[in-house]
């Protein structure tokens, strides 16, 4: 019972972050059912890909979710979006397949480390928390920016927000922007990557309740309480100014990865 509460409540904030940090579940959910996971001998092995498996997945209903509501209240631009998509989604498949190659321990080191060098990132470089004069992607960074995006991403079951969200940032976007367009940016990563780690993962986890990786049980309990999370964050939580946003954003990244080293 235990764990279906702590499961839950995890679900609940990543929907919070969905909205307001387009982080579609990875960040959260995957520390958290990493921990649990590992408890159960039956699963301890598999436990990093399950949970990325079916933090990918949950990515689908809330990002998708979020993504529509926005798009319904015209607050996205296809000139951000596109082709940035594509190439996201590019990556995200070459991620998904080297996920399956790939130790668990390994996983989970590419996990800290890639959070550490974001983290890094948004404190060293000048431009995160000010913001920049507004400019466009060029067709360098569109390219192979969008691919190592869908990669990292998919492979860590992350989601494209802690990678699109500095990059747009960098580029003079205000944060309301950035979280707007990660949200459907993180789509093609969660559709390539649940596929993949499906047929990747087929009969490797002994019993029923799995498609591939993917816990379904685990799956049913995010989705619901994410969606309960999406609602209260659109209806009681009012408007960040940007800076704090920026920083409250920061925040929750060096939060989740202490969560995950420790």
């Amino acid at each position: 019972m235990n764990d279906i509460v702590i499961i839950a409540l995890a679900g609940f904030t990543t929907g919070v972050t969905t909205v307001l940090f387009g982080f579609g579940g990875g960040f959260v959910v995957v520390p958290f059912v990493y921990q649990l996971l590992r408890r159960q001998p039956e699963l301890a092995g598999n436990a990093m890909h399950i949970a990325v498996a079916t933090s990918t997945a949950v990515m689908i209903f809330n990002a998708g979710w979020v993504s529509y509501r926005n798009w319904r209240a015209g607050k996205l631009s296809s000139q951000t979006l596109f082709p940035l998509l594509w190439f996201i989604a590019i990556g995200a498949f070459l991620g998904s397949w080297l996920a399956g190659m790939l130790s668990e321990g390994l996983v989970r080191a590419l996990f800290i480390l890639y959070m550490l060098v974001t983290i890094g990132d948004c404190l060293l470089r000048k431009g995160f928390f000010s913001g920049t004069a507004p400019r466009r992607l060029s067709p360098f960074i569109t390219t192979g920016g969008g691919i190592a995006i869908g990669m990292i991403a998919a492979l860590l079951g992350v989601g494209g927000s802690v990678m699109t969200v500095p990059l747009l940032r960098r580029h003079g976007y205000a944060m309301r922007d950035c979280i707007s367009a990660a949200n459907p940016l993180s789509l093609p990563v969660a559709l390539c990557g649940a596929v993949m780690y499906a047929i990747i993962g087929w009969h490797s986890i002994p019993g029923s309740g799995f498609i591939g990786f993917i816990s379904l049980k685990i799956l049913c309990i995010l989705i619901l309480s994410g969606w309960a999370g999406i609602v209260f964050s659109r209806r009681a939580i009012p408007a960040v100014p940007d800076t704090l946003h920026a920083r409250i954003y920061v925040l929750l990244l060096c939060l989740v990865f202490l969560a995950m080293l420790l």
